[in-house]
């Protein structure tokens, strides 16, 4: 039986995905390494809006479809200029724990940069504490967010799973 044109065009969609995320993470590196500049916004620019849909869908069938579709409609509500706004305060968050990963997911500086991702998931909407430890450990489970936080440094997204598990137990009283 010969392959079927839909699975040829899934595989090039796939292929024309991945080069983009090399494309990314080669302008990361050299943005990291100071050989190019590279906008904060272009750091996590590897997901097209046809994959943030699918997320979305993904999402609203992890959580409340409610609170998802309330959560686009926030993001679509703010202007391009609260848009980038948010994105330049996230980004320096995640390099703010990838410089303080030798400190330990449960130092008070790491902790501390939790909380202020925290806040900053406020922009989307508010999670509960398990909520976000169901998004923390999304990003290191799921391949496509995984890779985006590996352009970064490959350990941050373990790291942060386990930093927001840290913080999601203390929260709740539990260590």
């Amino acid at each position: 039986m010969w392959p079927r044109r839909s699975n040829r065009t899934a595989l090039l969609r796939q292929a024309e995905r991945t080069e983009r995320l090399i494309h990314t993470v080669d302008d990361t590196l050299f943005h990291l390494k100071g050989i190019k500049n590279m906008s904060k916004k272009a750091l996590f620019e590897a997901f097209s809006e046809e994959e943030q849909e699918k997320y979305a869908e993904e999402a609203a069938r992890m959580y409340d479809p409610e609170i998802v579709r309330a959560s686009n409609r926030k993001w679509k509500d703010y202007s391009a200029e609260e848009k980038q706004h948010i994105l330049e305060e996230g980004t320096p968050l995640y390099m703010d724990l990838v410089t303080a990963m030798p400190k330990g997911a449960d130092s008070p500086e790491v902790q501390a940069i939790v909380e202020r991702w925290r806040r900053h998931m406020d922009y989307f909407w508010t999670p509960n504490l398990d909520q976000l430890l169901a998004l923390a450990e999304g990003y290191h489970a799921n391949p496509d967010f995984k890779a985006n936080f590996d352009k970064i440094d490959p350990r941050l997204a373990a790291f942060m799973k386990e930093a927001v598990r840290v913080y999601v137990r203390r929260m709740k009283g539990e260590g």
